[in-house]
């Protein structure tokens, strides 16, 4: 009974183990003054618009800039380096200085998705990006589904629901203090 009772304790184990690696992997967490909010990626979906989302985030890219556009019932945008400045009127115009292919899938746009943000040019995506909060499947298969929010959807509903001037742009910044890449 003795050895039966250990082989069934080392399966256990070994399925411990390997169901844990299954789930691991790297998120990234948006520090807010708001609270948190916790992404997984969709590599599967879009490899290039996740690899280039860690390393911006990796090289601190994202750190200190704002949620620039909010659209209640709509969505939150961010990603822009020009947010780091004081001066509104280039917020929503900045980049990482190049831009990627677009990788669209079949991921609908629905509440919580992360998609990337771009210009008429499909291909002009580079750092912002939007949080979905309402459903908007308009936007299916016409902008880079990437990634889905798993933890902090209140924060995006505190952040798109904040008090915002003519250009949709929060009256109080929203920053993000920082975009970190963690292991799961």
């Amino acid at each position: 009974m003795n050895f039966f009772v250990k082989g069934v304790v080392t399966g256990l184990m070994i399925l411990l183990v390997t169901g844990s690696s299954a789930l691991a992997g790297e998120i990234a967490v948006i520090e807010t003054r708001l609270g948190n909010i916790e992404l997984e990626f969709l590599k599967d979906k879009a490899p290039g618009h996740v690899k280039n989302f860690k390393e911006l985030a990796n090289k601190g890219f994202y750190d200190g800039t704002t949620f620039h556009r909010v659209i209640p019932g709509f969505m939150i945008q961010g990603g822009d380096p020009n947010s780091k400045s004081e001066d509104r009127s280039s917020h929503g115009m900045g980049g990482p200085g190049y831009t990627i292919k677009a990788e669209f899938n079949d991921t609908p746009h629905d509440r919580g998705v992360l998609s990337m943000a771009r210009s008429q040019d499909p291909n002009s995506a580079g750092s912002q990006f939007f949080i979905v909060v309402k459903d908007a499947h308009f936007l299916d298969g016409k902008y880079t589904v990437f990634g889905r929010v798993i933890s902090g959807m209140d924060v995006a509903d505190k952040i798109v629901n904040s008090p915002r001037d003519r250009n949709d742009n929060p009256n109080d910044r929203i920053e993000m203090k920082s975009v970190k890449i963690v292991s799961r």
